[in-house]
C-alpha cells in the first residue's frame, strides 16, 4: 500500500476533502458522477440531492472538523484517513476524536463514482455482505444494510466457507423484525443456509443447525439449538465461518443452486415427511399451500417417494404449480369441504367472507402438513382419517394459538406433531435422496447478492414461490 499526496492522486479527491475542510456541501457533491454512490455506515445515498443531504447532517450540521493523516492508492482506491472530530456526543454518544478512513473509486474521467467511508484500513481483507443493522417489526427492510465488512476470523475447530450461493428464508425477516428464540445481536449478517468451497477447493453444502457439540441425542432438542444467522453471522455473505461438523461434502452431480437451499426449508420438509408423519408408499398426503418453501419440498418430496399428494393454493396460478410440481389434486386453503359438510354458496356467505368454498375433497388423508398455522390447522385437523398425523412447522397465518377438537384428537387416535429444521443424520439422507433422485428445487428467482433485498421485499410482501436463490 503506497502513500502519496493527495493532489498527485487526483484533483476530485483533493477537492472533496478540501469541501469536507470548508464544510462546503455544493463543492463535495460536484466531484461526484452522474451516477456516483456514497456509503456510510451501509446507508446508499445515490443522488446528488442525497449525498448533499448527507452533508449537510452528517458533516455541517455536526460541525465537523478533520484532520489527514494519510492518504494512498491500494488496488483499485483512493484511500483518506482523518481523524475525524465534531459535536457528535448528542446523537451518537461520541465525546473525542476517532479516526475513519475514505475509500474513493474513480471513474476514468476523474470524478468520484463510489465512495465508502468506514473504519476499514485499505490493507484489511473485506467482502461484501448484507446484514440487518437492528430489529425493525414496524418496517424490517429499514433495518436491511448491504456493504463491505472485514472477512471474519477462523476460531479453532472451524473452518471458512467462500460462499457461492445462499438460499432466503422467512427467518431472515423474523431477524429483521428483531424476533428470534434468542436475543439477537446486530449487526447480524442474514442468510441462515447456503453452499460454497473451503479453502482447499472441496464443494460443501452447510447444515445450519448448531448447538451443544456435546449433547447427545436427537440435535433439535438441544436446548442450545439455533441455525445459522442467529447466534452466528449468517451465510448472505462472500465468506461465513462455521464449525467444521457443520459442513458436509457436496456431491458432484448437485448444482450450487440446489444444495443452498436443503438447509431449511427442505431439510424441515425432509423432517417432517420422512421422521415424523409415519407415510408409507402410496398412502395419501395433503399440504397445505403450494407454492412456499416447506411446501414445494414437501410436494417434490412426497412424489419422489411414492405418495399421492394432495395441496391446497389460494389462487388458481398457485394451485397450477403445485399440479406442476406432481399433485396429483389441489383446493382451496381452509376453506374445502369435507363430505359430511354442507356450505351455502358463495353469494350467501356473511358480509367479510370474501372466500368462497373449496372443492370437497374426496376423502380424508393419512398425514396433513400445516406450515399457515391458525387459519388453516381446525381445517388440516378435519381432513385427516382416524390415527392420523398432523405435522406443523410455522404461523405463516399470523397468530400462535388454533382451535384444537379434542374429542376427535383422542377417539380417533389423532398425532400432532410440531418440528423445525433437523438433525445432521437427516440433512445428510436429504442430500443423498436429492441426488439419488435427481430432484431439482423450484427456484424462480436467482438474484446476485447486490439485489438480495429485492427477494426479501417479495418475502415480506407474500409474493415468493418457491425459493429464492442468492449468488455471490
Amino acid at each position: 500500500m503506497s502513500q502519496q499526496s493527495m493532489t498527485d492522486i487526483s484533483k476530485a479527491v483533493s477537492q472533496a476533502i478540501e469541501a469536507v475542510k470548508n464544510l462546503d456541501g455544493s463543492q463535495f457533491v460536484t466531484q461526484f458522477s452522474d451516477n456516483g454512490v456514497l456509503i456510510d455506515e451501509a446507508k446508499h445515498y445515490r443522488t446528488p440531492g442525497a449525498i448533499l443531504e448527507w452533508f449537510l447532517k452528517g458533516l455541517k450540521g455536526h460541525e465537523a472538523t478533520i484532520q489527514v493523516l494519510g492518504s494512498g492508492v491500494f488496488q483499485e482506491e483512493v484511500w483518506i484517513q482523518v481523524m475525524m472530530d465534531g459535536d457528535y456526543a448528542a446523537d451518537y454518544g461520541i465525546t473525542e476524536p476517532f479516526p475513519l478512513y475514505f475509500h474513493f473509486f474513480l471513474s476514468d474521467e476523474d470524478r468520484i463514482k463510489l465512495l465508502r467511508v468506514n473504519q476499514i484500513r485499505p490493507e484489511e481483507p473485506t467482502m461484501r455482505a448484507v446484514w440487518a443493522a437492528n430489529g425493525n417489526d414496524g418496517d424490517p427492510l429499514s433495518a436491511l444494510r448491504s456493504d463491505v465488512m472485514k472477512v471474519p476470523e477462523v476460531p479453532e475447530g472451524w473452518v471458512r466457507v467462500k460462499v457461492v450461493a445462499a438460499g432466503l428464508n422467512y427467518h431472515d425477516i423474523f431477524t429483521l423484525r428483531g424476533m428470534g428464540m434468542f436475543e439477537l445481536k446486530f449487526p447480524l449478517i442474514l442468510g441462515n443456509e447456503g453452499a460454497g468451497t473451503l479453502h482447499d477447493g472441496t464443494e460443501v453444502i452447510i447444515f445450519p443447525v448448531m448447538g451443544n457439540p456435546d449433547y447427545k441425542g436427537d440435535g433439535t432438542l438441544d436446548p442450545e439449538r439455533h441455525v445459522l444467522g442467529e447466534l452466528t453471522q449468517g451465510s448472505l455473505a462472500e465468506y461465513v465461518v462455521v464449525p467444521e461438523r457443520n459442513v458436509v461434502k457436496k456431491p458432484k452431480n448437485m448444482s450450487f443452486e440446489t444444495a443452498s437451499v436443503l438447509g431449511i426449508a427442505w431439510l424441515t420438509a425432509y423432517r417432517m415427511l420422512f421422521t415424523r408423519s409415519g407415510l408409507a408408499k402410496g398412502q395419501k398426503m395433503l399440504v397445505q399451500g403450494s407454492t412456499g418453501g416447506v411446501a414445494t419440498a414437501l410436494i417434490q418430496l412426497g412424489v419422489a417417494a411414492g405418495m399421492k399428494v394432495w395441496a391446497t393454493g389460494r389462487t388458481a396460478e398457485k394451485r397450477a404449480i403445485a399440479e406442476k410440481l406432481g399433485a396429483l389434486r389441489t383446493f382451496l386453503p381452509g376453506e374445502a369441504l369435507l363430505p359430511s359438510e354442507a356450505l351455502p354458496p358463495c353469494e350467501a356467505l356473511p358480509p367479510g367472507e370474501a372466500l368462497p368454498p373449496g372443492e370437497a375433497l374426496p376423502e380424508k388423508v393419512a398425514a396433513v402438513f400445516d406450515m399457515s398455522g391458525e387459519k388453516t390447522f381446525k381445517h388440516s385437523m378435519e381432513c385427516l382419517e382416524t390415527g392420523g398425523t398432523l405435522v406443523c412447522c410455522g404461523l405463516h397465518s399470523g397468530g400462535v394459538f388454533a382451535e384444537l377438537d379434542l374429542m376427535k384428537l383422542f377417539t380417533q387416535g389423532i398425532n400432532v406433531h410440531g418440528t423445525y429444521a433437523g438433525n445432521r443424520e437427516e440433512f445428510e439422507a436429504l442430500i443423498a435422496f436429492v441426488a439419488d433422485h435427481g430432484l431439482e428445487p423450484y427456484i424462480p428467482m436467482i438474484l446476485p447478492l447486490e439485489k438480495a433485498e429485492e427477494g426479501l421485499r417479495m418475502m415480506l410482501e407474500g409474493r415468493v414461490q418457491g425459493k429464492i436463490v442468492v449468488k455471490m
